[in-house]
């Protein structure tokens, strides 16, 4: 019997990603859907009502709701947090 060896990975999106900069770009992506997932949640909105609050279509929030993140750019989700009263913030670290 041979152990498997292999990389071990912060997150999904370091071992999918074909560039360091294609995986921060995908975990802030993947970040920002999650929170805004989350406030739909806790308000209980259908996908009709958030996106009208978020100004997009509902075929947009249930692309959204589902984690289709392709379908997203930064600046997207960016916009649509504004438009939810949030304020989204980038904190920038040293890379380890």
């Amino acid at each position: 019997m041979s152990k498997k060896t292999g990389k071990r990975f912060a997150n999904v999106w370091d071992a999918i990603a074909e560039t360091p900069e294609e995986a921060v770009n995908l975990t802030l992506r993947s970040d920002l859907m999650d929170e805004i997932e989350a406030v739909v949640g806790k308000n209980g909105w259908t996908q009709a009502e958030a996106a009208k609050r978020c100004g997009v279509s509902q075929p947009r929030i249930n692309d959204l709701l589902r984690g289709r993140i392709s379908r997203f750019s930064l600046d997207a989700l960016v916009n649509i947090a504004s438009a939810l009263g949030r304020k989204v913030r980038i904190i920038l670290h040293e890379a380890a």
